[in-house]
């Protein structure tokens, strides 16, 4: 942890392979073996704490966030301090080892909380899109690099993509992604996520009472946000929760850093343009249990599923919440970007 508190802002990245069919349908990015991956987040300074897996993916909870690892995907997020960009190279090395090229990389994060404790490359964002794309191979040709903007300093996203072809138009697809980040948490709730009886405040935690992560997830209401998904969680000591759910093909995961001075926590899941009721009530349970004071919520979608941004404002506004900016950018194969931030209307 730094000096200042603990980094809850999570880096993401997002890697797109391609091979042969055989390749790919026994297995493909899922034969990397438990070693390989240990190299990798070696690299990043974090390590495996929970796995779960089903016929479509593997899913682990990381000392820092999460890693979800599809036939010809990679999703990684880590929080905290740690190097994320560092495992660019090494998956790239090892998807070639199994006849798999990378055709698109994604980077997002919101802004920092401790932007000074940051180690490189990760020092600024400029760093960051210098450092992403000496890692990359010379055919991902076609970048973007975007700060979107809000009118809170404390929220903004960062966002750049690579891809190998040139798309005039976004590749239609009918999922999208939604990247929720919550700041100002309710404070009754975030001290359920400590697992010290007192907290400095005299407050029993939800752990210390029953003594079990998945009682952590029943009692404080996670395991409502999504009752289709089969939830693999982890709370940590002295306090804080990561979370990954598994609903068939579809991944959500929560991070919690509960600490009264940076309170933090995020969601993240995908969706398609035939589920969007589903994800628009999962979003409305989201903001019901956490509470925040300010959050941002990014959608990165294609063709028809561009409508989903509009929902959201009309589901979140109900709940005492006021959606204070928009800002919306293109960018290779991703599509579009929609960057929302809302506050509690008393702020």
């Amino acid at each position: 942890m730094a000096a200042s508190g603990f980094e809850g802002f999570e880096k993401r990245l997002e890697l797109h392979f391609s091979g042969d069919d055989p390749v790919i349908d026994n297995g493909g990015l899922r034969l990397l073996d438990f070693n390989s991956l240990e190299e990798v987040l070696h690299a990043v300074q974090c390590t495996v704490v929970s796995a779960v897996a089903n016929q479509y993916f593997d899913s682990y909870v990381l000392s820092e966030s999460s890693l979800f690892v599809y036939p010809t995907k990679i999703i990684i997020k880590t929080c905290g301090t740690t190097q994320l960009l560092k495992s660019i190279r090494p998956f790239i090395h090892f998807a070639s080892q199994m006849g798999l090229i990378i055709t698109e990389c994604r980077y997002t994060r919101g802004n920092y909380i401790f932007p000074k404790a940051q180690p490189y490359p990760h020092t600024s964002f400029k760093e960051e899109v210098i450092y992403v794309q000496d890692q990359l191979p010379n055919h991902l040709c076609y970048k973007k690099a975007s700060v979107m903007p809000s009118k809170f300093t404390s929220h903004a996203w960062h966002v750049f993509t690579a891809c190998d072809k040139f798309y005039p138009i976004p590749i239609l697809s009918d999922t999208f992604t939604v990247e929720i980040c919550m700041t100002d948490l309710d404070r009754v709730l975030a001290r359920k996520f400590f697992k010290n009886s007192d907290n400095n405040n005299n407050i029993p935690s939800v752990v210390s009472q029953v003594g079990s992560d998945k009682l952590m997830t029943e009692v404080i209401g996670i395991g409502e946000i999504n009752p289709n998904a089969l939830i693999c969680e982890f709370a940590f000591d002295p306090c804080g929760y990561s979370m990954n759910g598994i609903d068939g093909d579809r991944y959500s995961t929560i991070h919690v850093t509960p600490e009264d001075d940076f309170s933090y926590a995020s969601y993240e899941c995908v969706g398609s343009i035939d589920d969007c009721d589903d994800i628009i009530g999962i979003l409305k349970r989201v903001v019901k249990v956490f509470r925040p004071g300010t959050m941002s919520v990014s959608t990165t979608c294609s063709g028809s599923n561009k409508e989903i941004w509009t929902r959201i404002v009309k589901a979140v506004e109900p709940l005492g919440m006021k959606r204070r900016s928009c800002t919306i950018d293109e960018f290779p194969a991703a599509g579009t970007v929609v960057f929302q931030t809302f506050t509690t209307i008393k702020k």
